[in-house]
């Protein structure tokens, strides 16, 4: 690898593999985050989010494999990382008897900056993140929507190099979550500060992220700008739900058409690929109505990150659930 290539990554993983016991939870992950940039990370609850983040930042060590974050090595030299990353993962650490204030004060302090240094970064942070008067309330009367922006100050007080934020906007309600995200864009635009971040909102990947990476049991599935990602399935879409699961002799008959680029099947929902779904949607009717097929909706879009996530992992992204990731269950 040149010079330049290392100069111009934040974060770079080379065949990064984590095991509980006899569970293989990272399979060879090679990540490469250059500076600057926002990178999303996407994937499945159990897919290996998780881990791969606090092993970014030096929470767990790795079984096999190298990581290299603000030109340090993560395993030999972690507490060089930890002077230049900050990090707010999905547990906020949140004392709920102290004030915004005191949080940030103590945050400061912990870093080694003095009082004037401390002063001036929250009174910056207070700005960037729109908290305002709340800052000298108790943590214990903040929204859901002010702690995890409170945490979000916590993770920017040092100044770091790169920020990492794991599933920022969980449990929040949309405009709140929209707020977050306008915080994050807003930190990587005038700070010029490199951001690792997990989520489980794929529109706000798309419209966030430099690249996006999707991590499917244990691997690294797919990589690349959104709209990279998105050409990849195609021009236009044709979904198509059917009232029951879907036979390969229906899938094969649609692929057989002409002008269908491909067909992907799950369950009950078929995704027809085609540069051109207008002229093509009456045919892909007809052929189902030819079939006996039951159909329940039929619409015809362009790509999303969404339908590129089914592609490459076979599920869409669900929100509700949990990462579940085997560390979380007791197997690390």
């Amino acid at each position: 690898m040149s010079a330049n290539t290392m100069e111009s990554e934040a974060i770079a993983a080379r065949g990064l593999v984590r095991e509980f016991g006899a569970v293989r939870a990272v399979d060879g992950i090679d990540l490469s985050v250059r500076r600057g940039e926002i990178y999303g990370f996407l994937g499945p609850n159990g897919a290996g989010k998780t881990t791969v983040i606090r092993m970014l930042v030096t929470l767990l060590a790795p079984t096999a494999g190298s990581i290299t974050v603000a030109g340090f090595n993560a395993v030999t030299q972690p507490d060089q990382v930890r002077l230049r990353i900050g990090a707010a993962l999905q547990a906020a650490a949140l004392d709920d008897k102290q004030t915004g204030r005191e949080l940030l004060n103590l945050q400061g302090r912990l870093y080694g900056l003095k009082g004037r240094e401390i002063a001036a970064r929250v009174a910056d942070l207070t700005d960037l993140i729109d908290i305002g008067d709340a800052m000298g309330r108790l943590i214990g009367t903040y929204s859901g929507g002010m702690k995890r922006r409170l945490d979000l100050a916590a993770a920017l007080i040092h100044q770091p190099e790169i920020l990492f934020l794991d599933e920022p906007t969980t449990g929040l309600d949309p405009i709140s979550r929209s707020r977050i995200f306008e915080e994050v864009a807003k930190i990587n635009s005038e700070l010029e500060m490199t951001i690792f971040l997990t989520t489980q909102y794929l529109e706000e990947a798309d419209a966030l992220a430099h690249r996006v990476g999707i991590i499917d049991r244990g691997r690294l599935v797919a990589q690349g700008t959104p709209e990279e990602l998105k050409h990849s399935r195609g021009s236009d879409l044709i979904i198509v739900h059917l009232d029951a699961p879907v036979t390969p002799e229906v899938a094969a008959a649609l692929e057989a058409l002409s002008s269908v680029d491909f067909v992907d099947a799950h369950d009950s929902e078929l995704t027809v690929s085609t540069g051109n779904g207008a002229a093509l949607v009456s045919g892909v009717a007809l052929k189902l109505n030819e079939l006996g097929v039951g159909v329940r909706e039929l619409t015809l879009r362009t790509p999303t990150l969404d339908d590129v996530f089914l592609q490459v992992t076979g599920s869409r992204l669900r929100r509700e659930e949990s990462e579940g990731d085997p560390e979380d269950q007791g197997q690390g």
